[in-house]
């Protein structure tokens, strides 16, 4: 079977008779790449019109006509292949003593040409149409099959993106920093959907969906580099929401760019920003600031937009005024591509879109997962609108033949092993919770998207359903280097003081006896708003140890998450987007429960945010009864093999969960907080003996009964056994 990965190309015609004439061969197997890839040589960049990578003939480098003129095919041949063989002769995988293994075949492929022409030089400049091109192909010697892996990960330029380039000194094969180097380079490669998400461009608004450590940074920094080589003088921005985000992307691009063009990116035309952004020069400007500086609209900071709005609304409240500012949009970008999208209010992707010069290019990658939400972005119909005659400005449509994917779901996770993965889902939906699930998705499919399988039972409403990981979507080299009880450990303290010398004394035992290198550690500490505190006597714990150690953002800039030879420590906003071998979630107790029933998924999803940012192990530490009770959550998912069992929630109780985790308005909340303080104040009263029961008139005290009576008798139900 062929996969085609559609990339940007001028030859739309004998592109598309190209991948119908050979996808209509089921026995022929291989990737067919249309405007890939593009060729870093001392000119700049040599863009080629298809290539072919297939098991058996290995490369095919094909010569697109669109009409009937055959002038100069046999000089763009051999350009093509001495571009392609300089670059191939560049890697020691794919050579024996001084010898190429695997060199490239040229053709040409003329669909609108009936008959081929006679070519002097013989068989090397092959010609044919649609009738003839099966045949030339099946008529190529075959390559040697152990040299097809390597020449796939230099044709798709991405061979070295994510092999450790730490500078790491193990004396022991099986320490915990052999291994991390290990890891590193087995998943060095992009995956085939990976591979084609980088390439395939669509004309129009394009999302790609993923679980955390899924590679949609990856993804999204190489389409960035794709479409600035493919074409340079488009103007293009990047944009997310973390801003220590900022050197991944540079690093990403840079190293891409430089491999399809020989040449570093320009930067003029490929702006790596914020979401929000602030006056102060390039290094501070943002989408929304420079959408409001070019349009004579009044920008707001966070402090003004926090008040108007509250802080939850903020940013959506200011994206509102400048939509509807009764202004003229001047498109000014031709490509946006949007990280970390469920960070954002819908109305940021319409600004972005509005900002877009048609056909309108606009890139979003978002994880229904790292909100664990239970709401998803709205539909495309509904974030963008209408035409006047009620037609959506943007749908997607399904798969075409011959065109990019629209819509891109990666449902491999290249980051967290199996049994830390399913443990995060486990705690952040609250399978094995006592009082039952905190939340759960609107759309069932969403389980299967993300790589989970149900066993012999389809998910159905009041039906018990067990959902396991499948060794595609959770790759069994991400756990087989360690024992489960190594991969992911719950530990419970007594006090602050014996979670920080244990901590501390963990993180000695990983660079002294370990081989890991500080680098590789990262502190989280969930509550956003105690991180410094918190973490202060762990950092002078170490120090005391000369280890080093940072709090991102803090004591580092804000475009900085970690720094050589520093352990790192963060908040969970800041780590969102970051990756590290061994991660420490401390204070896990605060994402235990809460005083309102919606507000349990909100520090559910930063406990599941924290463990996923491990691409090795993690370990979660507390204290008190709220850590006890993770704990035996997780054990409860270890007992079943990490896979979820529960009871799935009928229509009702998901409304129910809906309802509970809504989100509400500042008045509310204000109004809320008071509620609570009153039934506080009266339950102190009767607890100090200030008030007794009959104080209080008798319909209210019944009224209160049978609330609560209802409540439990509606109650969660506790997971069977």
């Amino acid at each position: 079977m062929i996969n085609t990965v559609w990339g940007s190309t001028d030859k739309p015609v004998s592109s598309k008779q190209l991948a119908e004439s050979l996808s209509a061969h089921q026995e022929l197997e291989g990737t067919l790449y249309i405007g890939y890839p593009i060729i870093g040589t001392p000119e700049g960049s040599f863009p080629i019109d298809a290539l072919f990578l297939s098991p058996e003939k290995g490369v095919i480098l094909i010569d697109l006509v669109e009409g009937r003129a055959l002038t100069s095919f046999v000089d763009r041949q051999d350009e093509a292949y001495n571009k392609l063989h300089a670059k191939l002769l560049q890697h020691q995988s794919l050579i024996s003593r001084r010898e190429l293994q695997v060199k490239p075949y040229t053709l040409t492929f003329a669909p609108a040409v009936a008959r081929a022409p006679q070519v002097d030089e013989g068989e090397d400049h092959l010609v044919c149409n649609a009738a003839s091109l099966v045949g030339t192909v099946n008529g190529l010697p075959n390559i040697n099959p152990k040299f097809y892996a390597p020449l796939v990960a230099v044709v798709q330029a991405i061979s070295n993106l994510r092999r450790g380039r730490k500078k790491r000194e193990v004396a022991r094969a099986d320490s915990k920093g052999a291994k991390a180097k290990s890891l590193e380079d087995s998943i060095a490669n992009l995956d085939s959907r990976q591979s084609a998400a980088v390439v395939e461009t669509f004309q129009g608004v394009q999302r790609i969906r993923g679980l955390a450590g899924c590679g949609k940074t990856i993804v999204l920094a190489l389409k960035v580099a794709y479409l600035h080589a493919r074409n340079p003088d488009w103007l293009i921005a990047v944009t997310f929401n973390t801003r220590s985000l900022k050197k991944q992307f540079e690093s990403l691009i840079t190293t891409f760019v430089l491999e399809q063009s020989n040449e570093e990116p320009i930067w003029d035309n490929v702006r790596i920003m914020n979401a929000w952004g602030a006056p102060g020069g390039k290094d501070r400007t943002g989408i929304y600031y420079e959408f409001c500086r070019d349009h004579g609209i009044e920008y707001l900071d966070f402090g003004p937009a926090k008040n108007h709005f509250g802080s939850d609304k903020a940013f959506e409240g200011v994206c509102d005024l400048a939509l509807n500012a009764g202004k003229v949009i001047t498109p000014k970008y031709d490509a946006i591509l949007v990280d970390e999208a469920q960070d954002f209010a819908p109305n940021f992707l319409l600004l972005c879109y509005e900002y877009l010069k048609e056909p309108k290019r606009l890139v979003y990658a978002y994880d229904e997962l790292q909100n664990l939400g239970t709401k998803s972005l709205p539909p495309v119909e509904d974030i963008f609108g209408r035409d006047p005659d009620g037609t959506p400005r943007v749908q997607f449509l399904p798969q075409e033949i011959g065109k990019p994917r629209q819509d891109i779901i990666l449902g491999t996770c290249y980051r967290n092993s199996r049994p830390v993965l399913a443990t995060a889902h486990a705690l952040g939906f609250g399978v094995y919770r006592q009082k039952g699930l905190a939340q759960i998705f609107e759309n069932k499919s969403l389980w299967y998207d993300i790589g989970y399988e149900s066993g012999e039972n389809d998910i159905e409403d009041g039906a018990e359903v067990t959902l396991s990981r499948t060794p595609k979507s959770s790759p069994e080299i991400l756990e087989l280097h360690s024992a489960p009880d190594d991969l992911i450990q719950f530990h419970v303290f007594e006090n602050s003081a014996q979670q920080t010398r244990w901590v501390v004394e963990q993180i000695r035992q990983n660079l002294q006896q370990d081989e890991l290198i500080p680098d590789d550690i990262v502190v989280i500490n969930p509550d956003p708003f105690s991180t410094k505190a918190q973490v202060g006597p762990i950092r002078a714990e170490l120090l005391k140890l000369d280890i080093n150690s940072n709090l991102a953002g803090v004591t580092t800039i804000a475009d900085i998450f970690t720094e050589p030879g520093t352990v790192t420590f963060t908040g969970i906003f800041r780590a969102k987007g970051n990756e590290a071998a061994m991660v420490y979630v401390i204070n896990a107790q605060d994402c235990f429960d809460a005083p309102l029933a919606r507000e349990v998924a909100l520090i559910r999803n930063r406990l599941f945010t924290a463990i996923t940012r491990s691409k090795a192990w993690v370990r979660v530490v507390g204290i008190g009864r709220g850590m006890a009770a993770l704990k035996n959550e997780f054990e409860k998912a270890k007992e079943e093999d990490f896979s979820l069992r529960f009871q799935y929630p009928t229509e009702e109780e998901r409304k129910k969960m809906k309802t509970v985790n809504r989100d509400m308005s500042k008045a509310e909340q204000e109004q809320s907080k008071k509620r609570r303080g009153y039934l506080a104040e009266i339950i102190e009263s009767l607890d100090s003996g200030e008030s007794i029961l009959e104080d209080y008139p008798d319909d209210l005290v019944k009224r209160l009964e049978a609330a609560i009576a209802k409540r439990r008798a509606k109650g969660p139900k506790i997971r069977k056994k």
